[in-house]
Formats: C-alpha cells, sequence, structure tokens
C-alpha cells in the first residue's frame, strides 16, 4: 500500500506543508528582531493553555492559542513599557508557562506523559477537525506576514526610524508577537510545542546562507520550510520516526550544509565590492603631458589636487613634470 493511500497521510502531508510555509513567514520577523528563541517561550505558554484545557475538560487547541497570544502581547506590552527587557520576558514564558501547564495538567489527573503529544506533536494523529484549523490559521498568518511584510520589515529593523516615518510600531510589534502566538500554538499538533521554534528560525537562518535582501529571503525562507515539512514527513513513514523531530533534524543538516555555500558567495561577493571601488576609482581617465607626449591614465582625487596612475605609482602634475607620491 502507498503512503498516500492512507488517509492519515495525506492529512500528515498537508499539515506539515502549511505549517512548514507559515513558520518561517513569521520566523523571518523574529530573526530579524533578534527574538529567535521568542517561539521556545510561547511554546511554553501554550503548554499553560494545554493544561487549563485539561483541567477545564476543554479542547485543547482553542484555548492554547487564547492562553498563547495572552502571554504574547502581556510581555510585549511589558517590553514596551520598559518594565521588563527581552530577556527577562522570555525567562516569564519559560518558566511560568511550563510550570503551570504541568501543574494544571496534575490538577486535572493527568501525568506530564498526557503533555508528550503536545511537546513532541504528532502529526500522523492530525484528525480533519486539526487539519481544518490548521489551514484556516495559516491563511490568516501568512495573509497578515505578506500583506503587511514592509511595515513589519521596517519595524523589525529599525524601530526608532519606523516611528519617525509615523508607522503604528506597537501595533506592528503587537502583530508580529501574536502572529508567532498562534503558530506556535497552531503548530503543536504538527511538529510540536518544542520543535516549532526551529521550524521558524532553521530554515530563515538557511535562506541567510544563499540569499541577500528581505523579500528574497523571505521566500526562499519559506520555500526552504515547505521542502524540509514534506521531506520530513516522507522519511518519517519510511524510517518509523517522530516527524517533527525529523523534519527539525534534515533542517539542520541543510543549514549545516549551505555554510561552506555561504562562504563561497560571501568570497564572490566582497570580491564584487572591491571590484566596484576599484571601477569608481578608474571611473574618470584624463589625459596629460608626460613631457614627450600625451597618453592616457586614470585619475584620482587626492585632497586638492589630481593624481594619475602610471605602472602601480601615482604621479601629480608639478609644473612642466610629474612628481611620483
Amino acid at each position: 500500500m502507498g503512503m498516500l493511500a492512507l488517509d492519515f497521510m495525506v492529512r500528515a502531508l498537508i499539515a506539515g506543508a502549511l505549517t512548514g510555509v507559515m513558520a518561517p513567514a513569521v520566523g523571518t520577523y523574529i530573526v530579524q528582531r533578534r527574538l529567535s528563541l521568542l517561539g521556545d517561550g510561547l511554546g511554553h505558554v501554550a503548554i499553560a493553555g494545554v493544561g487549563l484545557a485539561l483541567l477545564t475538560g476543554r479542547a485543547p487547541v482553542p484555548i492554547a492559542i487564547a492562553v498563547t497570544v495572552v502571554g504574547a502581547v502581556a510581555i510585549e506590552l511589558l517590553r514596551q513599557s520598559g518594565r521588563a527587557s527581552g530577556d527577562v520576558g522570555l525567562a516569564i514564558l519559560f518558566y511560568g508557562g511550563l510550570a503551570s501547564g504541568v501543574l494544571m495538567a496534575g490538577l486535572a489527573g493527568q501525568g506530564a506523559g498526557t503533555l508528550s503529544q503536545y511537546l513532541f506533536g504528532s502529526l500522523t494523529s492530525v484528525s480533519n477537525p486539526d487539519l481544518a484549523a490548521v489551514a484556516v490559521m495559516a491563511v490568516v498568518v501568512l495573509i497578515t506576514a505578506l500583506g503587511l511584510s514592509p511595515q513589519l520589515f521596517a519595524v523589525c529593523a529599525d524601530e526608532d526610524y519606523a516611528r519617525a516615518q509615523g508607522l503604528p510600531t506597537r501595533a506592528l510589534n503587537l502583530i508580529i508577537v501574536i502572529m508567532a502566538a498562534v503558530t506556535v500554538a497552531i503548530s503543536m499538533r504538527t511538529v510540536g510545542l518544542l520543535l516549532v521554534s526551529a521550524l521558524m528560525v532553521v530554515p530563515v537562518a538557511t535562506s541567510q546562507n544563499l540569499v541577500l535582501g528581505f523579500r528574497r529571503g523571505l521566500a526562499t525562507a519559506m520555500g526552504l520550510g515547505l521542502i524540509l515539512a514534506l521531506a520530513g514527513v516522507v522519511a518519517s513513514y519510511y524510517l518509523d520516526t517522530a516527524t517533527g523531530a525529523t523534519i527539525v533534524v534534515l533542517g539542520v543538516i541543510v543549514f549545516v550544509g549551505t555554510l561552506p555555500v555561504n562562504s563561497v558567495l560571501e568570497r564572490h561577493r566582497r570580491a564584487n565590492r572591491l571590484e566596484a571601488d576599484e571601477e569608481r576609482i578608474f571611473e574618470r581617465a584624463e589625459p596629460h603631458d608626460s613631457l614627450s607626449d600625451a597618453h592616457l591614465h586614470p585619475a584620482v582625487l587626492h585632497g586638492d589636487h589630481v593624481d594619475y596612475l602610471h605602472d602601480g605609482h601615482r604621479h601629480a602634475p608639478h609644473g612642466d613634470h610629474f612628481d611620483e607620491h
């Protein structure tokens, strides 16, 4: 029986593909803001949401999304007000969310093992309602991430400059953390709360090894996320391994594999920059007399006068002859 003949594998492929595109789209802004560990912190807050759902007998996904969004907004508002730095806020997310989630799961009569399916994900057990939720949230996140990309990039690259240009930086920052919160919470049924942060960061870091520029980097990261998610699902099926872990390990392998490529591309870019600098230096060439004949040499501005390059040396006009510099 082929893999595509199994309904649960088809759902796994679709859910993995949606997550693989959505996570790097949000991760591009997270990495740009130098908050690569934000996904981990939000994952721990989502654990608190799962614990609350177990305690109240509600569906875990909606509760986890709500709790994660509230936690992300609270930490961002604290950061903007200056009452908590970025690392302190992340620490609160890590420890408070994890501890409260485990505590509430215990009060609900569920052991820590119950949380493992949300911590590490289970793509092969994704149901049709789960797939519908992932699809809806992925569409919302992608429309926001791509539709507001100029504004979101501006606030991530230079918040002060964006504010000076009249952009609503507070609202844009909140949009970024809300997108991250939704992505993390909705991914707990696919790659898991502890691994979704890697899917948000690793494809982005890999794209930075390959291309320059925000738009190309965003498109490359989303493409890599899609390829890694699909490849991870297929590999886990044939290797009988955990799907989320397989996706992340493949991503890390690809990232390491692109490091030599990045070195080669960086040397090429450096050589191009040097060549461009030389072209700017030599772009002005003027004829001058060398006492015996007139010939053409590159001219270079030197203080308040012009030097002419000849046989690797600079010569400056001085009366009826040229002095070597």
